[in-house]
């Protein structure tokens, strides 16, 4: 946050209103998880560490921000952001960590967040309850929001990440997996809720349906390039600086859009090559990293990786076009400089 306050000072006033309501987010967050049960708290206090970047509640903020009515104009944005979007953000923040938990068991992952991960410490049937703990939790709370519609949206994107989860482990170790299904697998299971985040968050503020539509779609196109910038770190990051474990995919025979690239581009006799390594590479008994290696290797001397950083600069292009329909003003512009953030990660 703070390497974009310095690139335009515009952004303070929304940064602060978003420190508050995060603070407030967090409040909700604890009081809707306690439980009078010791090891479920401590289940609970060692989840809350999984807390990072905070993507879904503070789009919900600052969409609610950018789309509110009274905008323009505006000094108090604190006061803008009302508890409905305060109690939306934290079931966002939720229905994620849950699928945090569980992906952590689907690729048997030791670290997050550079600490090690509930299934690693409790095991993997104390992991699928907690994050079954958060989505019951997180479902809980949106009842209590007095109209269904936040609920609605919330248990639609749930099921669709559900099924994107399933349509990408059906094509586990698929080496003909196109560029169209790995966009079907990503839309649904990352982009989904950080769109309905961002569509939430400009509906609790009463805008019209095209603002929340547009919204819908920038939200749409930024967690397409979160996600394809993630592939990107789970294949050439490092383990300390991403803060969680890495080549998880390529172990887990999960193709990502460098990798789609490089197959589908390849001379036969590349293609011949890599086919093998993926295969060692993703072997259960024992995963090869010395042909993970390699595979890395080849990648580095194609054009597979700046492939996927335009795609993903494209989706971010696509994301700023959207909220051209908002009224100028600093939360579109937090917006914008976080839709751009999101490509420059190293975590």
């Amino acid at each position: 946050m703070q390497e974009l306050l310095e690139a335009d000072p515009r952004l303070t006033p929304v940064a602060d209103a978003i420190a508050a309501s995060l603070l407030r987010v967090q409040r909700v967050f604890d009081e809707q998880l306690a439980s009078d049960l010791p090891p479920v708290m401590q289940l609970v206090r060692h989840v809350e560490r999984y807390r990072g970047k905070m993507l879904r509640p503070t789009l919900v903020i600052v969409s609610g921000l950018a789309a509110h009515p009274r905008i323009v104009g505006e000094t108090d944005l604190v006061s803008l952001v009302s508890d409905p979007h305060v109690a939306v953000a934290a079931v966002c923040e939720m229905v994620h960590m849950a699928t945090l938990v569980h992906d952590d068991v689907l690729d048997e992952a030791d670290t997050r967040r550079r600490g090690q991960t509930v299934n690693r410490l409790h095991g993997n049937e104390t992991a699928v309850i907690l994050g079954d703990y958060l989505i019951a939790s997180a479902y809980h709370l949106c009842s209590r929001l007095g109209t269904p519609q936040s609920a609605l949206a919330i248990g639609r994107a749930s099921a669709v990440m559900c099924a994107g989860e399933l349509l990408q482990l059906h094509h586990r170790d698929d080496g003909s997996l196109d560029e169209a299904t790995y966009y079907e697998i990503v839309d649904r299971k990352t982009a989904e809720l950080i769109s309905t985040a961002a569509a939430l968050g400009a509906r609790l503020s009463g805008a019209d349906e095209s603002v929340c539509e547009a919204l819908a779609e920038y939200g749409r196109c930024v967690g397409i390039a979160f996600q394809i910038q993630d592939d990107l770190l789970d294949l050439t990051g490092d383990e300390r600086t991403v803060g969680k474990s890495v080549g998880k995919d390529l172990e887990k025979g999960k193709l990502t859009l460098p990798l789609i690239r490089f197959l589908a581009t390849a001379e036969p006799a590349q293609r011949g090559k890599v086919l093998p390594l993926l295969e060692r590479a993703g072997d259960e008994k024992a995963p090869s990293q010395e042909a993970a290696s390699q595979i890395a290797a080849m990648l580095a001397r194609s054009d597979a990786v700046a492939y996927a950083r335009e795609a993903a600069r494209q989706h971010v292009d696509r994301a700023v076009r959207a909220v051209s329909v908002l009224p100028d003003s600093p939360p579109r512009a937090m917006l914008i400089a976080m839709a751009n953030a999101v490509i420059s990660r190293s975590f």
